[in-house]
């Protein structure tokens, strides 16, 4: 240590000799243990102990801790040696409190008086060691009790240079730990003018300091524009003989400049024309400067004065008002494409990416697409290959769309397999996006799904079948394309679907020519067919049926698929149902009501497109943010471009249980907006629901329908498997011998979606099969709105039929709604009452928080009506994952890291309804020991605690 040989204490070198000669691990152990009863006792019995000898056991202390071992004891004799005024003694006292007292420690308020008692002081040097130590814990104590020391010191004129910026850096810190304990007082809009110090070092901490609060609260701090704009521009004005101290290798206050930059990209351009013409002159300057021939040949000046160089580039892209400066900053950029250097090969293309998404450098940009896709084909480093590709994105527009895509199309046959995926979007994005001639877009889709079908997502051939069938004009030569693509010897099973949804739809388009007739087209996908995967299957089927309504000559062959063994006895429920009923469907129904079931699929609604924000999802910052406004208001994109106006709804939607949707698509699809519940497995068969037009024509199903229910699973009583679905949206809530009832739900903030499945486990029909739901109290004043839509009369035997239910959450509510059905069976009446497993927690959606934030809101909810707390009797042994899980199915976040007790839950959660939204926060205390909780639930609205705590009650 190097207060050693200063100080001469003799005692702590020799302990420190001793300890390194030890021979064993034991022998350091005892060695220790003697030091430290020799030090118990010196501290419990001498009371004459002056601060050297005090310092020394302390250091001794601090070295046994440092080794690894405990130390429980010498606390109070380091906060001791905090009121001497030797510097070494002092020294040595705040070291020991930053590495060994907590900010939990009850001695933590003596340390922060003499905190305060140094600060106070006209010792800098005191001042100094002060601050040091409170930047080291930072603890929200010692914001909470010195956050009016430091900001006085800081803005003090009698404080010297150096304590400033100690001071400047300090206060950064507790605003980073603790933003909220720190009052925002007069000094804060006294701080920017520290800018204008003389002090570079003063200057370069309060830049750090100062860009920390205009990120909180900019327009307050809008004044330090100018005064940054006029501290950089005397830096990139001066020499390096200027500024000799704060000249790193040539270039001045390189770390400063910096930050100086960073901090103006806070703001938009300035509105004075003094200031803004001085800010143009600067970031010239650096460009001008970074064209100059090197004055040292090392790598440190080249690294500074890059550094200033990029976040110059990163200041013209943020203002992005000046023309000259942006193309000035795309040619110097394209200087580094073929750097040496990979580092800057990499920041190069990351900021072209920036570049080109300005109607002003865009054009620039592009003069280097022969450049971006050489690196692309020949970098060495994966990540710049990346950047390559991202750029290549950025750049495309009209005029070099086919190119750029025919580029990544070449690459992707070579391409890593970490940017397999990514790839993929976004050539799918620009083909569609800037396809003038859809047979182009279609080829490249295809030619996608060849090359790397096993990184094609759903989004992407979902996509290409909807705009085949929203454009007549491209379906000929769709269904064509497909039928050639089919033929490879290798074909992947992206394209198998791809294929058989598009020749279910249109493949009587291309039967004229006998290469390509209907027995030919259902042989080559049937050939397919039994080495896909069951979900791949269904959608075949589906296709076929589909043949049959388009090629009657052939409709004995399919038949025979349907009536197979490998079908009608498969073991997977969802082929086996959709062979007896389509096998069925072909045997009794007319051409006309055959035509009508399986008629051509309607155009897809427009929507916002999903592929562009699975791509922003995946990786935020290959996505420039200014790219989709770019190409709206330069390219123009002629509306009958659906690239941003049709959603990617799984269009092979088909569920054969399920009543169908105006627009062909199942009502498993797109539940309130929150995308499809269950994997797609075939496309829709027709504007109708299949099943409904089936049971108009037969009088019974020649299967029991099984979709969305384990009919199989077995449950307890009603009011036990209710309170399981407290914690859960899915699954089986009553069975007896004559009825199975399961539920499938989905929520969204105030609005939820709930389908009731009535299963038939008899051999005879069920009649006069009727649903009544009813609300507790009066109906107009309970905090639910439900819409129930009609379920038929008759529940066929072995059948299964569902209801839908829409449900609205108005306010807080208490009680589920109850549920009757009634039916005959076997001429006698049956009455089921069951609670429609709909409950409050359902609609909150799970929200985030820091420490910080949580128990400050925490504190806030201190009204006895807004707060519920009970002890819990564990029911079964506390098992901490377990815990963790029903948290979470009760739709509130779990918080880590966020209780001081590793042991206790905390939760968050707002509860929407359909006038207000509430805050809610959970906080569980489980006692492994006595086998208890202690719940206590908070809410911003009152009674709404006291219902959750009830609903979590039954759950632990």
């Amino acid at each position: 240590m190097p207060t050693v040989k200063g100080d001469g204490m003799r005692g702590l070198a020799v302990f420190i000799s001793d300890i390194r000669n030890c021979k064993s691990k034991e022998a350091e152990i005892k060695r220790i243990n003697k030091e430290l009863a020799n030090i118990r006792s010196k501290f419990k019995g001498d009371k004459t102990l002056d601060g050297y000898q005090k310092k020394k056991y302390v250091c001794k202390l601090l070295f046994i801790f440092l080794l690894g071992h405990d130390i429980d004891f010498g606390h109070m004799e380091a906060v001791n040696l905090l009121s001497s005024n030797r510097y070494t003694e002092k020294q040595i006292g705040y070291l020991f409190i930053s590495v060994l007292i907590g900010a939990n420690n009850d001695l933590m308020k003596l340390v922060i008086q003499a905190i305060r008692n140094d600060l106070a002081g006209r010792n800098p040097i005191h001042i100094t060691l002060a601050l040091q130590c409170v930047a080291n814990i930072g603890s929200r104590e010692m914001a909470e009790g010195l956050s009016v020391d430091i900001p006085k010191l800081l803005v003090s004129g009698d404080t010297i240079d150096s304590v400033k910026q100690s001071a400047a850096l300090t206060l950064l810190r507790l605003l980073r730990s603790s933003p909220d304990s720190i009052p925002m007082g007069e000094w804060m809009s006294r701080i920017i003018h520290l800018l204008n110090d003389q002090h570079m070092g003063v200057v370069t901490a309060a830049a750090s300091l100062i860009e920390n609060l205009v990120k909180k609260n900019p327009e307050e701090y809008k004044g330090c524009v100018s005064l940054a704009v006029s501290r950089l521009s005397r830096i990139v004005t001066s020499s390096y003989t200027d500024l000799q101290d704060y000249t790193y290798y040539f270039v001045p206050a390189p770390w400063l400049s910096v930050k100086l930059l960073r901090l103006l990209q806070n703001y938009p351009p300035p509105e004075d024309p003094a200031v803004k013409t001085r800010l143009s002159e600067c970031l010239e300057t650096i460009l001008n400067k970074a064209q100059e021939p090197p004055k040292s040949k090392k790598v440190q000046h080249s690294n500074a004065k890059n550094a200033v160089l990029f976040e110059a580039i990163n200041l013209i892209i943020h203002m992005d008002s000046d023309p000259n400066l942006l193309v000035r900053a795309c040619n110097q950029l394209g200087q580094f494409l073929q750097h040496r250097e990979t580092n800057l090969r990499y920041l190069a293309l990351e900021s072209m990416c920036l570049l080109a998404t300005s109607e002003f450098s865009h054009e620039a940009v592009k003069k280097h697409q022969e450049t971006v896709i050489t690196a692309l084909k020949t970098e060495r480093d994966v990540s710049v290959r990346q950047r390559a590709v991202d750029l290549l994105y950025a750049m495309c527009d009209r005029t070099n769309a086919e190119e750029i895509v025919g580029e990544m199309l070449e690459y992707l046959e070579s391409a890593d397999y970490s940017i397999r995926e990514e790839m993929v979007l976004k050539v799918a994005i620009l083909a569609e996006k800037y396809a003038v001639d859809y047979t182009w877009y279609v080829d490249v889709i295809l030619n996608l799904i060849r090359i790397a079908g096993d990184y094609v997502s759903e989004e992407v051939w979902y996509r290409v079948i909807q705009i085949v069938i929203n454009r007549d004009d491209v379906q000929g030569y769709a269904a064509k394309t497909v039928f050639e693509a089919l033929q490879a010897p290798a074909c992947h099973e992206n394209m198998v679907k791809v294929g058989g949804y598009i020749l279910g739809e249109f493949g009587n388009l291309i039967a004229g020519d006998p290469r390509s007739g209907s027995a030919v087209q259902f042989q080559l996908l049937h050939s397919k067919y039994h080495l896909c995967s069951p979900a791949t299957r269904g959608l075949l089927l589906s296709a076929y049926i589909k043949f049959i309504n388009l090629f009657p000559e052939i409709k004995h062959i399919i038949q025979d698929v349907l009536r197979s063994d490998n079908n009608m006895r498969n073991a997977d429920v969802e082929l086996q149902q959709r062979s007896i009923e389509y096998l069925q469907l072909s045997s009794i129904t007319t051409a006309d009501v055959l035509a009508t079931v399986l008629e051509e699929m309607p155009p897809f609604p427009e929507r916002e497109s999903s592929i562009l924000a699975k791509l922003k999802k995946k990786k935020p910052s290959s996505v420039p943010e200014g790219s989709e406004q770019k190409e709206t208001t330069a390219s123009k994109i002629p509306a009958v471009q659906m690239s941003n106006n049709v959603d990617i709804a799984p269009p092979t939607s088909i569920n054969l249980m399920s009543q169908g949707s105006p627009q062909g698509g199942s009502a498993s699809v797109d539940l309130l907006g929150l995308g499809s519940p269950t994997q797609p497995t075939a496309p829709s068969v027709g504007s109708g629901g299949l099943l409904d037009m089936f049971d108009t024509l037969t009088s019974h199903s020649s299967a029991p329908a099984t979709n969305g229910i384990d009919l199989g699973g077995l449950s307890g009583g009603a009011e036990e498997a209710f309170r399981k679905f407290i914690c859960k949206n899915n699954g089986v809530l009553f069975e007896n011998d004559l009825l199975q009832i399961g539920v499938k739900s989905e929520y969204r903030e105030d609005l939820g979606r709930l389908w009731v499945f009535y299963g038939n486990k008899t051999t005879f029909q069920l009649n006069a099969f009727l649903v009544d739901v009813s609300t507790p109290g009066n109906l107009s004043e309970t905090g639910l709105s439900i819409q129930q839509k009609p379920v038929g009369g008759e529940v066929e035997a072995g059948a299964q039929v569902k209801q839908q239910f829409n449900m609205a959450c108005v306010q807080e509510f208490a009680e589920a709604p109850v549920m009757t059905i009634q039916f005959l069976y076997s001429g006698a009446q049956q009455k089921i009452s069951l609670k429609l497993p709909v409950v409050l927690n359902k609609y909150i959606t799970p929200a985030e928080m820091d420490a910080n934030t949580f128990f400050t809101r925490w504190k806030a909810l201190n009204s006895p009506s807004q707060e519920c707390q009970q002890i819990i009797k564990a029911t079964s042994p506390i098992d901490h994952e377990q815990v963790k899980a029903k948290l979470i199915g009760f739709s509130v976040s779990v918080l880590e890291k966020v209780d001081p007790n590793a042991e206790n839950f905390v939760s968050a959660g707002i509860l929407y309804t359909r006038n207000q939204q509430v805050g809610i926060l959970l906080r569980l205390e489980p006692n492994k020991q006595a086998q208890m909780y202690r719940l206590t639930v908070r809410a911003s609205r009152d009674k709404v605690a006291k219902i959750l705590c009830d609903l979590m009650q039954t759950q632990l």
